[in-house]
């Protein structure tokens, strides 16, 4: 077997020669993990997987260092170190160079094998993570925890599902079916579940399992085609499941050894169809056990009781089991070498004999007689006389060495020899030694019924004497003690029995088997006679030490009877310990190397040298005080030399006082069940049973007159409790009446002040109620006072219209009237000056048109202006009333009032000015129209003159009136504008009627602004009194 250690190289090779596994291990190679730091250490690995492919692995050690191993090309390489323990691997992904590793803070963590970095990072699991399955396609991925399972996506690597389940029912493992798209569910309480990945529909349930062969399932596997489940836990008992037919088809029960199982594997076989036959079995024992589930034969196993198997992962194409040994090694196994005799071929049924050759001896020749002493011989060849003398010593060995020789190929006296020699024994074999010096029987099943009889009453408080620090220490040796104490009533009453047994349980905590067998030997050969004068200690057995050590140190014995130091003070607390108190771990093997080895008076004498080579220190101590000390505690003493006195005291004390020949010689447990031990007092132990029952019954008595006596007490003081509570709560109501009274005398009190105040308020209210209501009523009042006057207002605005509108129709009457006046006057003069007309006409038309075009300019100028300046008017009063509006109350109030004050005046001075315009107007028609009965007068006469004057000039009339009608035109621009409206009224009857209309429209457009004027006062005045009506509101 090669071993490879890792150290601190990141990279190298596997194996340096090529492997040659043997047939009997099967191991290709042991890989260990040791550090070279100043102080070494040897790393643990925790895990490991294998990839698709089979011939490459992945393994994790527990601070967090990750490797790769190429089995095919005999390498490995230190891929990702993670600085934390990994809990699980997978290496089958997709992505041939990735793999995911759970870490110790419940993350899971995908790194890539080539570039050594990290892909992605999944957190969701709030306990540790301690098994990933990967889908046959590598898409998606279970981690699995005690409290949920996880469904991960790697191609995005997020949660698709999450598994969640109650606290009191938890999670075995949730893991995929091999090429297959269902996942299997197994928890706590034994049911079992198959879903659809996709849809997570529920497939099936599996049934209970029968109630003759129940048992909690803790781990499983399934076959690479998915048809079988195999289930075990804490038995020796198998269950094999059809998932097609969804039942129970077989149950395999494995040898008696087998008490727990910790791990199952089915063995892949390249022409099994993936249909397994075989599958491994990890038990308690370290054992992998290959069984064929068809035929029920174990095939072959791995691992053994001195280095035993924690974890085991087997390729998927089977060649190659890698195994984590409980000292922290890996293991790589070659499945072909340990199969090679199973798959051995048939020996051939023909056979063939030959001749014999004519050089051998006959078969008469050959024949021998063996005698006592010697043995006849031929004397014809050479041969025979070589064969004789072996066969002479064979035989004389073999007489010789029957006495000696033991278990597992060991001799006794060739062992004895060794330990001479070096002192001790190797540290790497010494527990298989021993086992074969003490021919320990290992009966598994007698154990079992000892550990399953449980805790001992004797031990159960054992922690409270023996406060030890290590629970796992504390609980093996409860239940070392327990099964002794078991098979031998005398070891519950035994008080030193933890201190004999505790060395031995620290030695062998991992196998409670062994320890339990070694401490039953060590009891029944090397404590011989302790327990004839129990429940003292063992007189005869310390006489003997007393007796050898006042033959080979009387002045010592002298010193210690002068003291008063007997053999209970300087042998007895050496023996109950068996020296484990005065020797370090080093010193106590090497001496039990030697106490095993040799007869068991070789403990006794082992005392006496003790003392013999202690008598300096000894000679000088004077108190008992001392001497206790000293046999309690370690010293500077050399085992060695010790050991050698041993061996001289062996040799050299007499024969008469030598306690071999008081002791019996070493006799082995027996194998199947163990020896009944009845080498004590039994009537003492008897009677200290029967004392130790009646006390523990007159125990039990009291304890239940007392508990009796408590409870009556407890109920006197309950009651004494309860009646001096009552009378507290009377008490407490007493004062708590007088307190309520004089809370209602003061509620009272303040209730009537409560009522007087609310009276007062009732009467402030009212009264502003009153206030408000007069306000709202003078309010009210003054609103449809205002109503009424802008009715007023309004029918005054329309009387004034309707009065207007008369005047106006009077005016455009009296002005219609004028116009047919006119227009007679206009067609006599037309008629009298028709030919005048004729000759200018075209003149006149071409004037008229001039003075049209110059009066629609005009006109249109006056309605843009007046437009502009209403627009302005119009801009200033939003931005007045938008201005106003922010200011106070008050203020806006004053403002309105002012405002309307203006208003009034400006609507006065209108007013006053219209009507001064209008009687200026009055004036000025009656001027003109004197002036135009003047001017008819004169015109009359002018057209006399003009006919007079056209006949005389008929030739160039045109060029004669041009100039007179030009200073007509100048004469006419002099006159004021109403003048010359009314020139050009008379000259035109539609100009004086447009003129008219601007008239009419403009006093629309004041009694418009002074409509506006109105509404922004009264708009004004409501949100003013708005304004004043809520703070009075708030007030009250």
């Amino acid at each position: 077997m090669q071993s490879t250690d890792l150290g601190n190289k990141e990279s190298g090779k596997i194996w340096h020669r090529k492997p040659s596994p043997a047939t009997r291990d099967g191991i290709i190679v042991n890989i260990i993990h040791n550090t070279s730091d100043y102080h070494p250490k040897v790393l643990r690995f925790l895990n490991v997987a294998f990839d698709g492919s089979g011939d490459s692995l992945i393994a994790g050690d527990h601070q967090g260092n990750i490797y790769v191993f190429d089995l095919y090309g005999n390498r490995f390489n230190l891929v990702q170190r993670t600085a934390q323990a990994c809990t699980a691997l997978a290496f089958n992904l997709r992505r041939k160079s990735e793999f995911l590793v759970a870490l110790a803070d419940y993350s899971i963590k995908c790194f890539d094998t080539v570039t050594k970095e990290l892909v992605s990072w999944m957190r969701g699991h709030e306990s540790s993570v301690f098994s990933i399955s990967v889908h046959a396609s590598g898409k998606y991925a279970i981690t699995t925890s005690s409290d949920t399972a996880q469904l991960w996506d790697l191609d995005t690597f997020q949660r698709k599902r999450k598994l969640n389940i109650r606290q009191s029912v938890g999670i075995q493992k949730v893991f995929f079916l091999p090429l297959s798209n269902t996942i299997l569910s197994c928890f706590k309480d034994n049911s079992i579940f198959a879903w659809e990945c996709d849809t997570l529909f529920c497939k099936y349930q599996l049934p209970a399992p029968p109630e003759s062969s129940s048992i909690l399932y803790k781990v499983f596997a399934v076959t690479r085609d998915g048809r079988i489940l195999a289930a075990g836990g804490k038995s020796n008992h198998l269950h094999l499941w059809c998932l097609e037919a969804t039942q129970l088809f077989r149950i395999i029960q494995m040898p008696t050894k087998v008490r727990a199982i910790r791990h199952l594997e089915f063995l892949p076989d390249s022409f099994d169809a993936g249909s397994n036959q075989v599958l491994g079995v990890l038990s308690q024992d370290g054992i992998m056990r290959f069984v064929n589930i068809q035929t029920c034969k174990l095939l072959f196993e791995i691992g053994s009781l001195d280095e035993g198997i924690s974890s085991s992962v087997i390729s998927p194409h089977g060649r190659y089991i890698a195994s984590i040994m409980e000292n922290g090694s890996l293991n790589i196994y070659s499945v072909q070498a340990l199969t090679q005799e199973i798959n051995k071929p048939p020996p051939p049924l023909v056979k063939v004999i030959e001749d014999i050759p004519k050089n051998k001896l006959s078969s008469v020749d050959l024949k021998m007689k063996v005698t006592s002493g010697r043995v006849q011989q031929p004397a014809k060849s050479r041969e025979s006389k070589i064969q004789t003398r072996i066969l002479k010593q064979d035989l004389t060995g073999n007489f010789e060495s029957k006495e000696n020789e033991l278990s597992d190929g060991l001799n006794k006296k060739r062992l004895q020899i060794l330990l001479k020699g070096y002192g001790e024994y190797p540290t790497k074999y010494r527990m298989f030694i021993w086992r074969s010096l003490l021919q320990l029987p290992e009966n598994h099943t007698a154990f079992s019924s000892l550990i399953d009889k449980g805790t001992h009453v004797a031990f159960l408080n054992l922690q409270k004497k023996y406060p030890i620090k290590s629970r796992k220490l504390l609980r093996v040796l409860q239940r070392t003690l327990s099964a002794l104490a078991h098979w031998s009533v005398i070891f519950s009453d035994t008080p030193y029995l933890p201190l004999l047994a505790f060395p031995f349980v620290k030695l062998f905590q991992n196998n409670q088997l062994i320890c339990f067998e070694v401490v039953a030997t060590l009891i029944i050969n090397w404590c011989q006679h302790w327990f004839e004068y129990f429940p003292n200690p063992p007189i005869n057995i310390l006489s003997m030490i007393e007796n050898v050590l006042a033959f080979h140190d009387k002045e010592l014995l002298q010193h210690f009877i002068d003291h008063d130091v007997t053999s209970q003070l300087y042998a007895w607390p050496l023996l109950e310990t068996v020296f484990s108190e005065v020797l370090t771990r080093e010193e106590w093997l090497k001496l039990f190397d030697n106490v095993f080895s040799n007869h068991p008076s070789f403990l006794l004498m082992t005392v006496v040298a003790y003392n013999v080579c202690s008598r300096a220190p000894l000679l000088n101590c004077n108190l008992k005080n001392d001497f206790q000390y000293f046999f309690h505690h370690r010293n500077n003493l050399d085992i060695s030399v010790v050991i050698r006195e041993v061996y001289r005291l062996m040799e050299t004390t007499p024969s008469d006082i030598h306690p071999d020949s008081m002791l019996d010689a070493f006799v082995a447990l027996t194998k199947g069940q163990y020896p009944v031990f009845n080498q004590y007092p039994k009537f003492i132990v008897d009677y200290q049973t029967q004392e130790r029952e009646r006390i523990r019954n007159d125990e039990l008595d009291y304890l239940r007159e007392r508990q009796t006596v408590e409870d009556m007490q407890a109920e006197v003081d309950q009651q004494r409790v309860e009646d001096e509570a009552w009378y507290q709560k009377q008490e407490l109501l007493h004062k708590a009446e007088e307190t309520r009274r004089a809370m209602l005398l003061q509620e009272e009190e303040k209730m009537i002040q409560q009522r007087q105040r609310l009276a007062a308020v009732k009467r402030e209210l009212k009264i502003k109620e009153i206030h408000l209501q007069d306000a709202a009523r003078r309010r009210f009042l003054k609103l449809q006072q205002d109503q009424r006057e802008m009715e007023l207002r309004r029918l005054d605005d329309e009387i004034g219209r309707k009065n207007l509108a008369r005047n106006q129709e009077a005016v455009a009457k009296e002005m219609r009237e004028d116009a047919d006046v006119y227009r007679r006057k206009v067609d006599l003069e037309e008629h009298m000056f028709h030919k005048l007309i004729e000759t200018d006409q075209t003149q006149i038309q071409r004037t008229q048109k001039v003075i049209k075009e110059n009066m629609a300019k005009a006109e249109q100028a006056c309605l843009n202006n007046d437009w502009k300046i209403q627009t302005l008017h119009k801009q200033k009063c939003d931005d007045l009333q938008r201005s106003k509006c922010y200011q106070e109350v008050a203020r806006l109030l004053q403002e309105n009032r002012r405002k309307e004050t203006e208003v009034l005046n400006a609507m006065l001075e209108e007013e006053a000015k219209k009507w001064k315009e209008a009687e200026e107007k009055e004036f000025y028609l009656r001027s003109e129209k004197k002036t135009a009965a003047l001017s008819d007068a004169s015109r009359k006469q002018f057209l006399n003159r003009e006919i007079s004057a056209a006949v005389e000039h008929a030739e160039n009339p045109c060029n004669k009136e041009a100039p007179r009608f030009q200073n007509e035109q100048v004469a006419s621009s002099c006159l004021p504008r109403t003048s010359q409206l009314n020139d050009i009224s008379e000259m035109d009857p539609s100009a004086h009627i447009s003129v008219n209309r601007r008239t009419i429209e403009w006093d629309t457009t004041g009694q418009d602004l002074i409509k506006k004027v109105r509404n922004l006062r009264q708009r004004l005045t409501a949100q003013a009194r708005n304004r004043c009506q809520t703070p009075g509101l708030l007030a009250t």
